[in-house]
């Protein structure tokens, strides 16, 4: 059992009121380490030097999507083992499989609860202490 204290989550969206959604909800199921940013460049780049547990990424974003960052993440020898949920509002069959295909852990629909996002978490961590 991995304790929610003590993983370092990563969101990223380019909606501001999503992230902070996103942050509200790991706060409440007992994450304490948690960073946003708005894209899958900045993500990257927050990658190098903050070593993260899960990536809780919007599919839909500007100047590198979710899937593209999926594939980076993927590719990095130090990131490829990272957790990784992919958030979606709507995404269509042939998305999905390309984001499966690239190894994604899990899909997050938009809108979302908090035990919605447990649940997703759970299924790619197992049992959580402090969810």
């Amino acid at each position: 059992m991995i304790s929610a204290s003590s993983m370092s989550v990563l969101l990223v969206d380019d909606q501001t009121s999503i992230r902070s959604l996103l942050r509200n909800s790991l706060v409440q199921l007992g994450f304490v380490h948690v960073a946003g940013v708005r894209n899958g460049i900045e993500a990257l780049e927050h990658l190098k030097a903050n070593p993260t547990h899960l990536i809780i990424s919007d599919f839909n974003m500007p100047d590198m999507d979710g899937l593209e960052l999926l594939k980076a993440v993927r590719a990095s020898s130090q990131n490829a083992k990272t957790g990784f949920i992919m958030l979606t509002g709507q995404a269509s069959k042939e998305l999905v499989q390309q984001a499966i295909s690239s190894g994604v852990n899990n899909f997050l629909a938009k809108p979302f609860t908090t035990s919605s996002l447990k649940a997703r978490i759970e299924a790619v961590f197992g049992p959580i202490c402090g969810a």
